[in-house]
């Protein structure tokens, strides 16, 4: 076992188990708690409060130091790996390029399905009233500021200072310059580039370890968070709370739906034998929740439809190693969704920066159950978006719900692009 996968093992055990049970059952009786303070007066709410509050926000800051750094150290491993692949060979190359294509589409795809759903199914006034009440509790700083119009948004994209814009939260131009960066070192001596590649991996894995760690207290700290949204919102949390998973899962399901006439279209593969070759990698994806436990499955069904194995061997570990096709209209639609449930309007610059960064990011995500990968991956859009992420840990103790559909949907558009890179290369040679 790599170090990587012994970081990666470390991080995701605190969310292994019945651990996402606890936190659930954390999240409802923090909030069936709350709705009890609040109809108790203020003389047990007030100090209640106070308490919840301060714990609540203690492992909220714990999360939140994890972001910039992790986002900078994903990116780099994330990117130049992808770079490395690319230049491995035409299946390698051909398999980056749709996924660059995909996760941009996905990103961009997310941004304009949650807006449209939640104009079309939005909270009824009165509940989405006390949502924003609720979340109006906690933390509502945002790590950046207002994103400037026009000309000066655009200006604002090249960092003057990348550390200053670090200190600031400024997330798009960090997220610009880690990408740059990546690609350079893509370019420079191979023993120099896996010396700076090595480094920026440990960092990632330390982070991740840490996450790991905090995650060990996810009942306590969400069920603090959990308290303060219930005292103030009240029942229609739980309504909130429904809606999220709804809209968020809906999104899902219709980013699996693209792998059909995908493979329909470019991969040259029958609905009926494409549906019925990925009966079993989707089976273990909705078991495990892991792109990565269902790579032999996947491999299986790769040879089901026909695929040759040398583009099979090449592709699907590509791809779960770098592609997230739900990640990045899923993540992207929890920034939005959490702008909606505050009642905020994000200006345009700010969805595009947001969009924007929902692609990027996920060129570094890690093959892991959504919980860990969670407030990483989607507190770096948010902050783009100008949103607080604070409501991102309240709904880390659902994502069990929305990751089954990020899981199922990654699994078949792997499958999916496999079978368009396996027919685009029919001409490759076996060197290849």
């Amino acid at each position: 076992m790599t170090t990587a996968d012994r970081a990666e093992e470390a991080a995701a055990k605190p969310i292994r188990g019945g651990r996402p049970y606890l936190v659930l059952i954390a999240l409802i009786l923090g909030l069936i708690a709350g709705v009890i303070a609040q109809r108790t007066g203020d003389g047990l709410r007030e100090p209640a409060l106070q308490a919840t509050n301060l714990i609540g926000g203690l492992w909220l800051n714990a999360l939140k130091m994890t972001v910039i750094p992790l986002v900078v150290a994903l990116l780099i491993t994330g990117v130049a790996a992808g770079a490395e692949a690319a230049r491995a060979g035409k299946i390698a190359a051909r398999s980056v390029l749709w996924i660059v294509i995909l996760c941009t589409a996905s990103a961009i795809f997310g941004a304009v399905a949650v807006t449209l759903l939640t104009g079309a199914f939005p909270l009824p006034e009165a509940q989405a009233q006390a949502m924003q009440a609720g979340l109006a509790g906690l933390d509502q700083s945002v790590a950046s500021g207002p994103m400037p119009a026009a000309i000066d948004f655009f200006k604002g994209v090249i960092p003057g200072n990348v550390i200053s814009a670090a200190a600031n939260g400024d997330v798009l131009p960090l997220v610009v310059f880690a990408l740059l960066f990546a690609l350079a070192v893509a370019r420079i001596d191979v023993t120099r580039r896996r010396s700076i590649v090595e480094l920026f991996q440990g960092i990632a894995d330390a982070l991740l370890i840490i996450i790991g760690w905090v995650l060990l207290i996810a009942p306590l700290g969400v069920f603090a968070l959990a308290f303060s949204v219930g005292a103030s919102a009240g029942g229609a949390a739980f309504a909130g709370l429904g809606h999220y998973i709804l809209v968020i899962s809906a999104i899902g399901v219709l980013v699996t739906l693209w792998a059909y006439p995908i493979a329909l279209i470019w991969g040259r593969i029958g609905l009926a034998t494409f549906s019925k070759g990925l009966i079993a990698p989707q089976s273990v994806a909705i078991s495990t929740r892991s792109s990565l436990a269902s790579l032999p499955a996947m491999l299986g069904a790769a040879k089901v439809l026909g695929v040759r194995e040398q583009v099979a061997d090449v592709t699907l570990p590509l791809a779960v190693a770098l592609f997230r096709a739900t990640g990045p209209a899923m993540n992207t639609a929890v920034a939005f969704y959490v702008a909606h449930w505050l009642g905020y309007e994000p200006t345009m610059a700010q969805m595009i920066a947001a969009t924007a960064v929902g692609a990027v990011m996920s060129y570094g995500a890690v093959s892991l159950p959504g919980e860990v990968s969670f407030i990483s991956s989607i507190a770096p859009i948010a902050m783009a978006l100008g949103v607080p992420i604070a409501p991102l840990a309240l709904l880390v103790a659902v994502e069990m719900v929305p990751d089954i559909f990020r899981t199922l949907g990654n699994v078949t558009l792997d499958v999916a692009v496999t079978t368009v890179v396996n027919k685009s290369t029919e001409s490759v040679s076996s060197e290849d």
